[in-house]
């Protein structure tokens, strides 16, 4: 036998090992982070994924809302998706502080209410990360809710700066880290590739 095969003979043994021990069936927080792109990417990729398994998808942006993306677009299309864009944008174009905690707080009321929802197996949360990170949302009342939501439910958070208290209640945890990015080089967003 060639050492090829003998690694993964061994390999598949392991993994084999780990999916026997996977036993508990619940619903996961997941959360995308850092300063790469790709987290509020990542998670369409799950609602599309979901939709595939005819599951019942719930989306709050908190921080997008100036500008039509190709995801609100795309995903409107599905009845089983309830999408809410909620922000007014970045915070250093609106520039009142007030009004985007305002903003943020109603989101956060939203999303709270479909966080004890139990028809929607999927949520994601987009950019909540940023509204905690720039204190427009109380990150203990979000921990709080997350705690308390239906047992089979699935949660997705994007944003950079993830607070250590999230990721330490998260099941999973993604940090996307920037190397090189076309905006740097004068390339402004396209369409299809960030809007």
């Amino acid at each position: 036998m060639n050492n090829h095969k003998k690694r993964m003979q061994r390999k598949k043994q392991v993994i084999d090992q780990k999916i026997a021990e996977a036993t508990e069936d619940r619903g996961v927080l997941v959360i995308h982070t850092g300063n790469g792109k790709g987290k509020s990417s990542s998670a369409f990729g799950m609602i599309a994924r979901a939709l595939g398994h005819d599951m019942k998808v719930a989306v709050v942006q908190f921080i997008k809302g100036a500008y039509s993306t190709g995801e609100e677009t795309f995903f409107r299309r599905f009845p089983e998706v309830e999408y809410h864009v909620m922000g007014d944008g970045f915070t250093w174009e609106t520039q009142d502080h007030e009004r985007d905690v305002q903003t943020a707080q109603t989101a956060w009321d939203q999303a709270a209410q479909l966080l004890n929802d139990e028809q929607y197996q999927l949520v994601v949360l987009d950019e909540l990360n940023i509204a905690i990170k720039n204190r427009l949302v109380s990150l203990d009342d979000v921990v709080t809710v997350l705690q308390q939501r239906p047992r089979m439910q699935h949660v997705v958070i994007t944003g950079r700066g993830a607070a250590q208290e999230l990721m330490e209640i998260a099941d999973t945890v993604t940090e996307m880290k920037m190397h090189k990015h076309a905006f740097q080089s004068g390339i402004k967003a396209q369409k299809g590739i960030e809007l």
